[in-house]
C-alpha cells in the first residue's frame, strides 16, 4: 500500500468527479480534473473556482449585473425614503399665510417642483457615485502611502519600458500599414484609458484588460483574413508591450491581500521542509546526475517566475519547469512520465524552491494574461497543475501524508524530523505489511548506518594514522641526533691566501699600473 495523499482541494472544485477516487493510492489527477466544470473543453483555474477564463467572465458579468441591479433597487428605496422626509419636513416647516385659504400660485409651485427635481438629481447622483465600482475599492494602506521607488529601481523600469516601447513600434513597422496604425492606435487609447482608471480595483483594471484582449483579436482576425498563427503572434507583442508598462500599477497592488497570501504561502512552504520526497511518492532518484541536474535547473526556473513582466513570460518558466521535471521522471523509470508522476513531483519542486511572490505571480497571470493561453495548451496544462500544487501545499495535513495527528505535529513545530528517526513504530503501516515506501526509507537507514559505522572506521584509523606519523617523526628525529652525536662535525679554520707563506714576495714585480697616452 503506497502513501495516500488526499487532494483535498479537488473535492471543492470537482466534488463529482473526485467523490469515486478517495480510494486511490497516491496523488492521481486525470486530465479530465483539470477541465472547466462547466464542461467546456477549457482548463480550469483554482482562483475561478473550477472554470476557465471565458466561463468565469460569464459567471463575473452575471454577478456584476445583479449587483447593480440590486445597488439600484437599494439607491431607488433610499431616494423614496429621503424625498419623502424631504417632503414631510418643508410641509410641517411652511408657515400659512392670512389667506391660507387660497390656493399657491403657479409660479410657487413651479419653484418647489424645480427645487424637487434638482435635490432628485443630486440624491441619484450621489447614490450612483456611492455604489461605483471605484467606491468599493478598498482604500491603500497608510504604511504605504507617500512611498517612493528607490531611483535605481526608477531607472531600471525606464530602460526597459523605452526598450520595449522601440521594439514594439519595430514590430508594428512590419505588419501591414492598416493593421499596425490600427494596433498602434488601440493599444496607446487602451494606455491612456488604464492611466484614467487608477482609482478602480484591480479586478475592474482585470475586467478592462481582457475586454480590449478580445476586442484587438476580432480586430486582428478581420486584419488577418481569419489566420489565428498571425493574431496569436501580434497578440504577443501587445501584450508584452502593454503589460510591461502596466506592470508597477498592476503585480501584487496594495489594495488587495496578494502580499499577505504570499508570506503566509512562505511560511508554509518553510514550516514543511521536513516532508521527504518519499512521502509524496516522487518516482525520481536524484543520486543520477542528469536527474539532479533536471531538479536544480526546474527549481531554477521557477524560481525565475518572478523576475518576469509579461504573463507569457512568467507561463514560459513554468513551462520549462515542468518540462525538465518531465525529463528527470523519464531518466529515472527509463519510460515516459504520466500525469499521476508529475503533480507529485511538481509539488516537491515547490517545497524545495519556495519561490517568492508565488501567489502573487499567479493571480497576475490569472488576470491579465491572454485568456487563450491558460484555456488551452501546454502553457494552460502547466499552470493548472501548478494551481493544484500550490493548493494541495496550502491543504496539506496529517492525513495527506498518512500520517497521524501527533507525529505531523511535532513534525512541523521542528521537535521530531522523519529523516533522523529510529522508531519504526513511527512509520506508518497497515497490518502486518509495511508501506514498500516505508521499507526503502528503513534501508536508507541501514545504509546510513552502515555509512556513520565506516566513517567512524576511517576517523579512527586516520587517528591511529596521525600518532604513528608523529612517532615516526620523533624516531627519525633521535636517530639523526645520535648520528650527530657519534660523529660529530669538524669545523676547521678559514684557509689563507695561496702565496701566504711564500717569502721571495719581495721580488716579486710590482702590480701593473694603467698608462695615459697623449693623443
Amino acid at each position: 500500500m503506497q502513501i495516500h495523499l488526499t487532494m483535498s482541494f479537488l473535492f471543492c472544485l470537482y466534488p463529482d468527479k473526485m467523490s469515486q477516487r478517495t480510494e486511490r493510492r497516491g496523488i492521481h489527477v486525470d486530465q479530465s480534473e483539470l477541465l472547466c466544470k462547466k464542461g467546456c473543453g477549457y482548463y480550469g483555474n483554482a482562483a475561478w473556482q473550477g472554470l476557465c477564463s471565458k466561463c468565469w467572465r460569464e459567471e463575473y458579468q452575471k454577478a456584476r449585473q445583479r449587483q447593480i441591479q440590486e445597488d439600484w433597487a437599494l439607491a431607488e428605496k433610499l431616494q423614496r425614503e429621503e424625498e419623502a422626509a424631504y417632503v414631510s419636513t418643508h410641509s410641517s416647516s411652511q408657515t400659512q399665510p392670512p389667506h391660507s385659504h387660497s390656493q399657491p400660485s403657479l409660479a410657487t409651485f413651479s419653484k418647489f417642483e424645480e427645487k424637487k427635481t434638482n435635490e432628485k438629481t443630486r440624491k441619484v447622483t450621489t447614490v450612483k457615485k456611492f455604489f461605483s465600482p471605484s467606491s468599493r475599492t478598498a482604500p491603500k494602506k497608510e504604511s504605504h502611502e507617500g512611498k517612493t521607488p528607490s531611483p535605481s529601481i526608477t531607472r531600471q523600469s525606464s530602460i526597459e519600458t523605452d526598450r520595449v516601447s522601440r521594439d514594439f513600434v519595430d514590430f508594428l513597422k512590419t505588419l501591414p500599414k492598416q493593421a499596425g496604425r490600427d494596433v498602434h492606435k488601440q493599444s496607446r487609447i487602451f494606455m491612456e484609458s488604464m492611466g484614467n482608471k487608477k482609482d478602480l480595483g484591480v479586478e475592474e483594471l482585470s475586467e478592462c484588460a481582457q475586454d480590449f484582449y478580445q476586442n484587438m483579436s476580432d480586430r486582428l482576425m478581420n486584419h488577418f483574413k481569419g489566420s489565428s498563427e498571425k493574431v496569436d503572434r501580434v497578440m504577443d507583442q501587445v501584450e508584452k508591450y502593454i503589460m510591461t508598462r502596466l506592470y508597477k500599477s498592476v503585480f501584487c497592488p496594495e489594495t488587495t491581500d496578494d502580499e499577505k497570501k504570499d508570506l503566509a504561502t512562505q511560511h508554509r512552504i518553510r514550516a514543511l521542509h521536513w516532508v521527504t520526497i518519499q512521502m509524496l511518492c516522487v518516482p525520481v532518484d536524484e543520486e543520477i546526475p542528469e536527474v539532479s541536474d533536471s531538479v536544480v535547473k526546474a527549481i531554477t526556473d521557477i524560481i525565475e517566475m518572478d523576475s518576469k513582466r509579461v504573463p507569457r513570460d512568467k507561463l514560459a518558466c513554468i513551462t520549462s519547469c515542468s518540462k525538465h521535471i518531465f525529463n528527470a521522471i523519464r531518466v529515472t523509470k527509463n519510460e515516459p512520465a504520466s500525469a499521476d508522476d508529475f503533480l507529485p513531483t511538481l509539488i516537491y519542486i515547490v517545497l524545495k524552491a519556495n519561490p517568492p511572490r508565488l501567489q502573487s505571480n499567479i493571480q497576475y497571470i490569472t488576470r491579465f494574461c491572454i485568456p487563450s493561453r491558460l484555456m488551452t495548451g501546454e502553457d494552460g496544462y502547466y499552470f493548472t497543475n501548478l494551481c493544484c500544487a500550490v493548493a494541495f501545499i496550502e491543504k496539506l495535513d496529517a492525513q495527506s501524508l498518512n500520517l497521524s495527528p501527533e507525529d505531523f505535529e511535532r513534525y512541523m513545530s521542528g521537535q521530531a524530523s522523519p529523516r533522523t528517526s529510529d522508531d519504526p513504530a513511527a512509520w506508518p503501516q497497515t497490518g502486518s505489511n509495511i508501506n514498500p515506501v516505508v521499507s526503502q526509507i528503513h534501508q536508507n537507514q541501514s545504509i546510513l548506518s552502515n555509512l556513520e559505522k565506516r566513517q567512524q572506521q576511517v576517523i579512527e584509523e586516520a587517528n591511529t594514522l596521525q600518532t604513528e606519523i608523529a612517532e615516526w617523526q620523533n624516531s627519525v628525529a633521535r636517530e639523526v641526533q645520535e648520528i650527530l652525536e657519534r660523529y660529530p662535525l669538524e669545523i676547521k679554520s678559514r684557509a689563507s691566501a695561496i702565496d701566504a707563506d711564500n717569502v721571495e714576495d719581495d721580488r716579486l714585480p710590482p702590480p701593473l699600473q694603467p698608462q695615459v697616452f697623449a693623443g
